[in-house]
């Protein structure tokens, strides 16, 4: 440091450093300050440069542990800052370069060793070090608290400072040390319920900064403000021996831009792309930390109430006095924001605080007339589920069914007719409804989850979201209704098949496996006239065993399997398990199929199309006690038609199908269709959501946060996997 270049390596040998952090007190108003502060040096640009900063910072902040009980001078590095910042919006408003350059020098000292102290000490001794006064060797309880004022001058800092080329990176440095501040939380297993981030944040001289905070960070994640060009302020030597004109903390701030991804929850460990926006990435990162903050034991959450009831600029209505941290932001620009940068985890999880916390957002977006514009993203996220960590995939899936719990959107989205989907590869969709896409990506993500992760959570919510839409399909596209029919038909040979092996183990039916095997999943062979009769003929003779108490059957079947096979090394698989997940799915995807038909029959004659075109497997199932209620209405709509179909004649093409399908309709007698409740799921938190949401979002910091670093051995809030 000081009025030199330096290398990061030579930084512990630096002798301005020495002295900060040596035996020897150094007064507030010391020239040293201005030496000190005048550094520059080659930027980090790796991971492994980050490292070795942090290195090189924990070996001077032990030494000033040591020496500070003594020497006070964190507090006199702390109130050169705090002096500074005074005179910080004036600086900017005369183009003072050098000012803000040695001031943002000041936070980024401030920064690195906070890191390190709230790392390696306890609160309490991390407050101990900032109430030290200069000489005295111990610190005083009536002195100012250096820590709140600190916090509140950052506060002051983020929300005052205008954005200028010249403040953009004193700017990120002021939200990165609020991000250090509140990283106690990493270095503990349990989430924290009472820390010193409630003590400043939620009470006291903080707490009124609140909402313009919020709206600051909002915006900033809005605008995505991009840095100034490198070397836009950087100042060359005046004379030959030296001086304080190096730039404007051009060696520390910008190199400093470039993210690295360093493992974490859900993700793996690979370098990421610089951002466009370190500003708007920080801010967001910032704001999700502090809005699932746990409410303090005497005061709710202010960050987090402000989330919830912030409106639109356009909405004039008065606030009512009981909602506090209340304010306006502009919903058109947020809207458009969010759906440009749903890509990133932490956007996502913006989006999904707001839509289930905020009514006025949600009220906003649902009523957009563009809501492709939100949806194909999330979408987007979904299909590509094997690049995502499963965090990630879980906040877009519940979007989706927060979304689908209004009856006015599962309308409008099969409305909106879209043209060459390019990121969907499993077939050419030339045109196809916003409904029917959302369908395909849903059941997609059920069949690749049922596959490979066997997430019954993740099942759960997909299975709900298409029976929240079910009663509102409108001119399903021939290929989404066919793949919920042969999605549902692939469970029901699946569920044959287990019980199959779970009642007969040692000799499976050879004709059964044939006729599995001439099924293919797309459904486009039929089984031949014998096989579907000794197919149905198998399948009555198993569910004949099944009785209304059918799981106790199956659990003292599976013990019998157990029994029988107990001489053998090679674990045995829980069939009746098994069956109960197939059991589950089926009779939801059942239930799906039948309020379609219930609701909107004469709408989808391409569904009726794709449920006559497997009949052969659905009437197996007519005499399952598990379903022989739901099938009711299945069964009478496949018997009404086919018998039409018949009547006919043979040789019958798609098109004319499809035109007996639309005339039978109207005949079809719908007081014979047995009325079911409305199928209608609702997205609730989990109780202690903060269980989840605080690792998680302290995860996305881990990882994305710009130039931040932590040793990964030192995290105790979750574990380094990767998927």
């Amino acid at each position: 440091m000081g009025s030199n270049s330096s290398r990061i390596s030579d930084l512990p040998k630096n002798e301005y450093l020495k002295k900060l952090s040596g035996t020897e007190s150094v007064s507030e108003n010391d020239p040293f300050w201005n030496q000190l502060l005048s550094f520059s040096f080659p930027a980090p640009t790796s991971s492994t440069e980050l490292k070795l900063l942090e290195e090189a910072t924990v070996s001077v902040c032990r030494s000033l542990v040591e020496n500070n009980p003594r020497t006070g001078n964190l507090g006199a590095l702390i109130k050169v800052f705090l002096s500074r910042t005074k005179e910080l919006k004036l600086s900017a408003e005369c183009q003072n370069h050098i000012f803000i350059w040695q001031t943002h020098n000041a936070l980024f000292i401030i920064c690195c060793l906070l890191k390190v102290f709230i790392c390696e000490m306890s609160e309490e001794e991390l407050q101990l070090h900032f109430t030290y006064e200069e000489k005295s060797g111990s610190y005083s309880c009536d002195s100012e608290d250096l820590l709140e004022e600190l916090v509140c001058c950052l506060m002051q800092l983020i929300t005052d400072i205008p954005l200028l080329d010249i403040t953009y990176e004193i700017s990120v440095e002021a939200i990165s040390t609020m991000v250090v501040f509140l990283s106690c939380q990493l270095f503990h297993k349990e989430v924290l319920r009472q820390s010193i981030s409630h003590k400043y944040l939620m009470r006291g001289r903080c707490l009124p900064y609140t909402s313009k905070l919020v709206k600051t960070l909002l915006y900033n994640f809005i605008r995505q403000e991009k840095p100034p060009p490198p070397g836009t302020h950087v100042f060359s030597q005046q004379s030959e021996g030296g001086g304080l004109l190096y730039g404007l903390a051009s060696g520390v701030a910008t190199g400093l831009w470039t993210v690295f991804t360093l493992g974490g929850v859900g993700s793996k460990a690979a370098a990421a792309p610089a951002l466009a926006s370190p500003l708007a990435n920080q801010s967001l990162l910032l704001l999700l930390v502090l809005a699932n903050l746990t409410d303090a034991a005497d005061a709710p959450n202010p960050y987090r109430q402000a989330i919830m009831s912030f409106k639109n600029t356009q909405d004039n209505s008065p606030f009512p006095s009981s909602i506090p941290h209340a304010f306006q932001i502009n919903f058109n620009s947020l809207y458009t924001a969010l759906c440009e940068q749903q890509t990133s985890d932490q956007a996502t999880l913006l989006l999904y605080t707001l839509l289930h916390q905020n009514s006025n957002i949600r009220t906003y977006m649902l009523a957009r007339t563009d809501m492709e514009s939100l949806v194909l993203p999330i979408l987007e996220i979904l299909y590509h589920v094997e690049e995502r960590n499963s965090h990630h995939v879980y906040m877009a899936l519940i979007i989706l069914l927060i979304l689908t719990e209004d009856d006015g959107f599962n309308r409008s989205i099969h409305e909106v007719i879209l043209k060459n989907i390019t990121w969907y590869s499993e077939r050419v969709l030339t045109e196809i409804s916003l409904g029917s896409l959302l369908i395909l990506v849903v059941i997609r993500t059920i069949q690749y989850n049922m596959t490979r992760t066997r997430d019954k959570y993740l099942h759960t919510n997909c299975l709900a979201a298409l029976a929240n839409m079910s009663a509102q399909f409108r001119s399903l596209h021939q290929y989404a209704a066919q793949r919920i029919i042969s999605y549902t038909c692939r469970h029901l040979r699946r569920y044959v098949n287990v019980l199959d092996k779970l009642y007969f183990p040692h000799s499976h039916c050879s004709t059964l496996q044939h006729c599995f095997s001439s099924l293919s999943d797309n459904g486009e062979e039929l089984l031949s006239l014998t096989c579907s009769h000794i197919l149905r003929s198998y399948a009555s003779s198993l569910f004949s065993l099944l009785s209304k108490k059918h799981n106790k059957v199956l659990e003292q079947a599976t013990q019998s399997l157990r029994g029988s096979l107990s001489s053998n090394d090679v674990p045995l698989p829980d069939y009746a398990q098994d069956l109960n997940v197939i059991e589950e799915v089926i009779r939801m995807m059942l239930e799906i199929i039948n309020s379609c038909l219930t609701n909107s029959l004469h709408h989808n004659p391409n569904l009726v199309y794709a449920l006559l075109y497997k009949r052969d497997l659905f009437e197996q199932f007519q005499t399952h006690p598990s379903f022989q209620d739901i099938m009711q209405n299945i069964d009478l709509v496949i018997n009404f038609f086919n018998s039409r179909l018949l009547q006919a004649g043979a040789e019958l093409s798609v098109e004319r199908v499809l035109e007996i399908i639309k005339q039978g309709v109207v005949a079809l007698p719908k007081d014979r269709l047995k009325k079911f409740p409305e199928l209608k799921f609702k997205y609730v938190e989990e109780e202690q959501p903060e269980e989840f949401f605080i690792p998680y979002v302290w995860s996305l910091v881990y990882n994305s946060a710009v130039g931040l670093y932590w040793n990964a051995q030192d995290i105790q809030l979750f574990t380094m996997d990767s998927d």
